[in-house]
């Protein structure tokens, strides 16, 4: 973005960029929440098929061992390996959950960061070009563009673009 430009535009336009950006992100972390909660609703749903399945079995087994008469395993081994095989897929979707869960407070923390600039940038920024200087700097900073699908252009990939361009 040139000079001129960031001359031209109001603080207004650059205060409702940061509330849209906010915007923006606080409906992809509801997106990943409806994701996690899709995924924990699978977890419960495993977690009861497998006590139905420890519930289901004699007392006696413990755990997979070798069968002592054969080398066939019988019903209740094979429903032991069974259940630890959903245990696995179980901590799988787990820890899916949790990385969810880390990348919406990242993205929440973003959108709470936006809006404190646009707040910021209503109250003290002189003009334009002031308010164009602390976005770009506080998008750099918060690594933004990786935040946004290709889709979605930060004042920090326009700036930076813009100064390719310049400087060829």
């Amino acid at each position: 973005m040139t000079d001129d430009a960031a001359e031209t535009l109001a603080v207004d336009e650059f205060v409702e960029y940061c509330r849209t950006q906010a915007g923006l992100l606080s409906g992809s972390v509801e997106t990943m929440g409806k994701e996690a909660d899709e995924l924990l609703d699978e977890i419960d749903q495993e977690m009861a098929e497998i006590r139905s399945r420890l519930e289901a079995l004699p007392d006696g087994v413990e755990g997979t061992e070798t069968p002592s008469t054969a080398d066939v395993p019988d019903a209740s081994e094979v429903d032991v390996a069974a259940i630890e095989e959903l245990q696995e897929e179980l901590e799988e979707k787990q820890l899916l959950v949790e990385a969810k869960q880390t990348r919406m407070q990242a993205f929440q923390e973003l959108a709470a960061g936006y809006t404190e600039l646009a707040e910021e940038l209503a109250a003290t920024a002189d003009d334009g070009r002031d308010a164009l200087t602390r976005i770009v700097e506080f998008e750099a900073d918060a690594d933004a563009p990786l935040y946004f699908d290709d889709e979605r252009e930060t004042m920090v990939e326009v700036a930076a673009e813009s100064a390719e361009t310049d400087s060829e």
